[in-house]
């Protein structure tokens, strides 16, 4: 299973330009591929409203 982004996202970006495998895509909210998500962790450490769910 992959991290997932739930509905608190704002879309600030932090987590976007922290994932090493450009798994986490721009929208109204951010979305993680599940098939590229390697399940690091690096996204939810920068998020700054914690709307990111480890899996």
């Amino acid at each position: 299973m992959a991290y997932r982004i739930t509905d608190k996202c704002i879309a600030c970006g932090n987590c976007q330009s922290e994932c090493p495998v450009d798994a986490i895509s721009e929208g109204a909210k951010y979305k993680i591929d599940p098939q590229k998500c390697i399940d690091c962790g690096a996204c939810a450490s920068v998020c700054p409203v914690e709307a990111i769910e480890a899996p």
